[in-house]
């Protein structure tokens, strides 16, 4: 029997459009595609201009490129943005406590919740902040929670992403794109705004300053310089919080406190936003050859001194064997079940999971553990026999570094690809922030799009695209008759 097509967001199963989402349909079929293909290359363009680019190492033909944009939006009803936000919600407060209790008591793990050698012995884990308090008790300030869709309210978390989490700086510039190519959207549906992201961020930050002077936090973003994949997104976030964009040599210590240089002399920094893996974050601590840390950091982490955001360590949540402990990790500490669903997962380290897994290669898509980008993983269904054969060798030898699920029929959007539209397979990264004063979910995010056929990785290095996510405020009512192009007032763009 013919497998039944991938659930479509906007067209649903049978080609036509949702009825909740006509009025995205009805702009489909007026918009001509020569008019779409023109506004797609019209943001395209702006985005070389801005230097929106991310680097794809190992290519030195193409070293920086854009992610591809595609003009179509995702759309998510209010209704469903509702549970997802709940979830999503319990999910960040659950990896909160976990991260705060394994650098602590370790309750989890004398309770045999979750075995111990996974967290301890795991290279994510740091020995060398065990017992140091984070400022206000947060230790994952911006989380990026991967989520994938199978059917109109299936929902499933694909991964975690609690270290330093990218892709923000797409989802604005996506939206201003959109805001100005196709302002007739804005006019038809009430979507909620996201260009509240940058102060929302800096309140979040400020939130969790160690120090109350009375005076404004000082907070920096810290990067590893311009040729980092992610510098583009690092600078845009300092510029838009109105805050310095520094470098290691900005910064040093004394006494245990972090100080910026500046021409009127040292400034103290409260907060750091670091974008440097934690490898590189302190060569007193950790790698002693980095030059992108900061010596002494740690230091006053530890003195309580400042906050880092996000804290180090919190790579150990992002483990992809973790990963499959979050349903227990969230009974654990929020007391109920999961609002929102793991996808099955078969821990190779497990002998009887690794039996299955090499029996059903051809089946299943395997990841390692600490992989991200699309890089070190199979995907069955659609790998050759020879590289079945090879990754079969590779498993076998070391499976631990190894997890595997099923290959889901991941949801579409319809795209503008190869001269028509056509659906393409999507996942979805929201941006989760928690400061002080508790969690909130920004009513947007990450849609990336798989732009070949049938593809599901959609990794932006491994050929994907991005999409603008709308989270509507209001049921859409229809399509209003609008003029294709003219401007847009606050309430009909949609304030959050």
């Amino acid at each position: 029997m013919a497998q039944r097509p991938a659930f479509d967001e906007i067209m649903g199963h049978e080609g036509v459009a949702r009825p909740e989402l006509a009025a995205v349909g009805q702009w489909l079929d007026a918009t001509p595609g020569d008019e779409l293909e023109r506004r797609q290359r019209a943001a395209e363009h702006t985005f070389r201009q801005l230097g929106i680019t991310f680097a794809v190492y190992g290519d030195g033909e193409t070293a920086e490129r854009i992610i591809p944009f595609d003009i179509v939006p995702r759309v998510f009803l209010p209704g469903e943005w509702a549970r997802l936000s709940e979830g999503l919600v319990q999910r960040v407060e659950a990896i909160n406590a976990f991260l705060d209790d394994i650098y602590g008591d370790q309750h989890i793990l004398k309770d045999g919740v979750l075995p111990a050698d996974l967290v301890l012995g795991n290279p994510q884990f740091r020995p060398e902040v065990a017992g140091m308090k984070a400022p206000h008790g947060v230790r994952a300030h911006i989380c990026g929670i991967d989520l994938v869709r199978t059917g109109p309210d299936d929902f499933w978390v694909l991964e975690d992403n609690a270290r330093t989490p990218s892709g923000v700086s797409y989802m604005l510039e996506n939206r201003e794109a959109m805001l100005r190519l196709c302002p007739e959207l804005f006019r038809a549906l009430r979507v909620a705004a996201v260009d509240s992201y940058p102060d929302r961020l800096l309140q979040t930050m400020q939130s969790v300053a160690p120090r109350g002077s009375g005076t404004p936090p000082v907070c920096v973003v810290l990067t590893p310089g311009h040729f980092n994949s992610a510098y583009y997104e690092h600078s845009f976030l300092a510029d838009s919080m109105g805050i310095e964009l520094v470098e290691a040599a900005d910064l040093f210590v004394d006494d245990d406190r972090v100080w910026m240089r500046t021409v009127a002399g040292p400034v103290q920094v409260d907060v750091v936003y670091r974008r440097v893996d934690d490898d590189f974050l302190d060569p007193l601590v950790f790698r002693p050859d980095s030059m992108l840390g900061v010596p002494g950091l740690i230091a006053a982490y530890a003195a309580g001194n400042v906050a880092i955001i996000n804290a180090p360590g919190n790579g150990v949540a992002d483990d992809k064997a973790i990963y499959s402990y979050m349903p227990e990790i969230v009974r654990y500490y929020a007391g109920g079940e999961p609002k929102l669903r793991n996808v099955e997962t078969w821990r190779c380290r497990e002998p009887e999971a690794l039996g299955y897994v090499l029996d059903h290669l051809d089946e299943v898509v395997v990841k390692l553990v600490d992989g991200s980008g699309g890089y070190g993983m199979l995907v069955g269904p659609t790998a050759s026999r020879q590289e079945i054969a090879d990754f079969r060798a590779v498993l076998a030898a070391e499976p631990w570094r190894y997890i595997a699920q099923p290959t889901l029929a991941l949801s579409t959007v319809p795209t503008l690809a190869g001269g028509g539209v056509a659906p393409r397979h999507v996942d979805f990264r929201p941006f989760v922030l928690t400061g002080a004063g508790g969690v909130q979910v920004v009513p947007g995010g990450l849609t990336r799009v798989a732009l070949r056929e049938g593809s599901l990785v959609v990794n932006s290095s491994q050929g994907g695209g991005t999409k603008d996510s709308f989270v509507l405020l209001e049921e859409p009512a229809g399509l209003r008759q609008t003029q294709t192009m003219g401007g847009m007032t606050q309430s009909q763009g949609g304030a959050a």
